[in-house]
């Protein structure tokens, strides 16, 4: 073990919530500490993030406490040791120490203990094993500080057997190393998550969607993911077909552009060329109803948008709206190849920019006005009409509006008589 008074002046450690947490529960005996994530971070001069607290003490006592100090305790997995105190908003996971008797995924049975070396143990990750204290010194048992410093993310122990107690560990080794790594991926790590591949096929859906999304929007996704098909690990995660270079171009584009990483344009990228393809992936990692109609969209007819031209391109965002449009017109751009030069790509991209769809003009008023009855007619001649206006390139002159009106109205009119 390493103790290393490395955060002694970290300011979200030494005031506000954490340190009203560690406060409260360093006292009779009892330790805290923030331990996980937010320590590898600090150490990595990121943004903490969460904040995670394990504790010696066990859930009633933490509760007990919480209560006389007037702070809202939540017994969010209290069985499994955890509270969630609520501190000016902000949630702090405080977890009691533990020390796996089984171990089968989320299942694992754990008992309650006082060893934060059998803790630090039981995590995934070596930079994941680290915890600080309220004076700011990093205590690591597995050798963690070591591997934060050089970028390298680990499995603490036998790989295979860390992977074979929850394989979704297969995923989180790429998505930390994704977010966190530098270099190629741990050699035993990825040679072990290769062998326990199969596994995949037991996680439940909504886990695979969690991880597959938070690993699309890390900055070394695009490496992540290649390594990942030269393994044979993404197919599982998809159910068909990957395409890493569109995912590779999607990302120049995003980062050209200005714009914040999108896990459903990435997911698109990786495995959509047809709205079928959504459906599948869809149902495989149980995205919302709102990612799958996104993926649907960007999957239709986008090779199209190779030959569009300017008008084109405004009657397609007319019809998709700014956003459905702008994804679409991306997926086009990553899949033919994603030339950041391309003057035609990055004009079709930016046309919601500097054009703003006008309304339709006509309503059900201006064909009642030339004798037309309500009923199924009138959505008919406004569906005509509309079409006549794209077509004419959105006119709104009365005479230009009045003719599409007159020409719509006698069409459906002679369709009614034969």
């Amino acid at each position: 073990m390493s103790a290393v008074p490395m955060l002694a002046d970290a300011p979200w450690l030494i005031s506000g919530g954490t340190a009203r947490v560690l406060q409260l529960l360093n006292a009779d005996g009892e330790e805290a500490r923030v331990v996980g994530g937010a320590v590898r971070n600090a150490l990595l001069g990121l943004v903490p993030g969460d904040i995670d607290i394990a504790t010696t003490a066990l859930p009633h006592e933490v509760m007990r406490r919480a209560k006389a100090a007037g702070i809202k305790a939540v017994p969010t997995g209290i069985d499994h040791g955890t509270v969630t105190l609520v501190i000016d908003g902000q949630p702090y996971e405080v977890t009691t120490l533990r020390e796996d008797t089984e171990t089968f995924g989320r299942k694992a049975k754990v008992a309650f203990g006082r060893d934060w070396v059998k803790d630090a143990e039981r995590r995934d990750f070596t930079m994941n094993g680290l915890s600080v204290d309220a004076d700011g010194v990093v205590h690591d048992y597995v050798g963690g500080i070591a591997d934060a410093a050089a970028r390298r993310v680990r499995f603490i122990g036998d790989p295979d057997q860390r992977i074979a107690e929850d394989f979704l560990r297969i995923l989180r080794f790429f998505r930390i190393h994704a977010a966190f790594g530098a270099g190629d991926p741990d050699r035993d790590g990825y040679l072990a998550c290769i062998r326990g591949r199969a596994g995949l096929a037991s996680l439940s859906a909504e886990r695979l969607r969690m991880e597959t999304l938070k690993l699309l929007v890390a900055p070394g996704a695009s490496a992540a993911a290649l390594a990942m098909a030269d393994g044979g690990l993404l197919q599982a995660l998809t159910g068909g077909v990957v395409y890493t270079g569109p995912l590779a171009a999607m990302i120049v584009i995003e980062r050209e552009l200005g714009l914040t990483a999108s896990s459903t344009r990435r997911l698109a990228a990786l495995a959509i060329a047809v709205t079928e393809d959504a459906k599948r992936v869809a149902t495989r990692l149980r995205l919302s109803n709102a990612e799958t109609k996104a993926l649907d969209s960007m999957g239709h007819r986008w090779w199209r948008l190779a030959t569009k031209d300017e008008a084109d391109a405004r009657r397609l965002l007319y019809r998709l709206g700014a956003d459905r449009y702008h994804d679409r017109v991306l997926l086009g751009w990553a899949r033919a190849g994603g030339d950041v030069g391309s003057s035609r790509w990055r004009a079709l991209a930016e046309l919601p920019q500097r054009w703003t769809a006008p309304k339709f003009p006509l309503r059900a008023a201006d064909f009642i006005a030339r004798g037309m009855a309500e009923g199924p007619s009138l959505g008919h001649v406004l569906t005509l009409a509309e079409d006549a206006w794209l077509a004419a390139d959105f006119p709104l002159e009365e005479a230009a509006l009045a003719s599409i009106a007159d020409q719509a109205a006698a069409r459906v009119s002679r369709d009614e008589r034969t």
